[in-house]
């Protein structure tokens, strides 16, 4: 039996002040093979919005959608924490509701869900959560689902008073009962000083070395998702021209009649 990676194995990483790592992904056979490599929480991001189905902002994402991955990248993963982005409105209009969708997605596998963003009511969202038994990873910085209010994708916490109010709303955070907070473009001095000052873990989303862990989404890292590029992502492969390439061959053997050949018919 692999041994699972939980909310005490995410603590213990803290404790100790070893790194971890987080990684999305959306579909069964990435799941499988990032958990296969060590990978320690697969998130299915709402990212999915953009690299998966083409949407503009994380907004158009819904309940469904999440749901639909949620399953099938639970049924890849066997060590690693799986954890799903809640979707935009899934979670923002009554408690009620809000552990309902929750609950929906661990059913169908995950072992923790992600909420964004600071204000009493998701404060009281996250203590029903954890209450009933659904851990919580908290979201600060920039929070793409108050991108309009944000006025944009801009960083946050660039000076000493907006990093002590970062910290502040961590503070509450970590008293609602997250076990993790992801701190995303939030200058690397900033989120040194946040995490050093929680007892939880920080996740790096181009917040810099000095978090807890880093987050990428996985098409950024494969090289495979090509309409923009964050700054703080590092691309490790080129699937992109891999995709292009075996495409084109197929393509061609085919109009040549070179595919199917002898070994590939019944």
């Amino acid at each position: 039996m692999v041994k699972k990676v939980t909310v005490s194995t995410i603590q213990k990483y803290k404790d100790n002040n070893e790194k971890f790592s987080v990684l999305t992904a959306y579909d069964y056979s990435t799941a499988k093979y990032i958990d296969e490599a060590g990978i320690d929480i697969v998130l299915i991001g709402d990212s999915l919005a953009m690299v998966a189905l083409g949407y503009e902002t994380t907004h158009s994402v819904g309940m469904e959608e999440m749901s639909i991955f949620t399953k099938a990248v639970a049924k890849g993963v066997q060590r690693a924490m799986v954890v799903t982005d809640m979707p935009f409105l899934s979670y923002h209009t009554d408690v009620s509701s809000a552990v309902k969708n929750c609950g929906q997605m661990i059913k169908l596998g995950a072992n923790a869900v992600k909420i964004e963003g600071f204000n009493e009511h998701i404060l009281n969202v996250i203590r029903r959560l954890v209450e009933t038994g659904i851990p919580v990873m908290g979201h600060l910085g920039f929070t793409p689902q108050f991108l309009n209010t944000l006025g944009g994708y801009k960083i946050q916490g660039k000076t000493r008073e907006a990093a002590e109010e970062i910290l502040k709303q961590a503070k509450e955070l970590e008293k609602a009962g997250v076990f993790s907070i992801v701190l995303e473009m939030v200058p690397q001095e900033s989120a040194k000083y946040i995490s050093e000052n929680l007892r939880v873990p920080t996740i790096s989303c181009g917040a810099g070395k000095y978090c807890d862990a880093q987050v990428l989404v996985s098409d950024d890292v494969f090289g495979k998702f090509s309409d923009f590029k964050p700054k703080f992502a590092r691309q490790y492969g080129d699937m992109k021209s891999l995709i292009f390439e075996c495409a084109k061959k197929f393509d061609e053997d085919v109009k040549s009649g070179n595919f199917p050949s002898e070994k590939e018919i019944f």
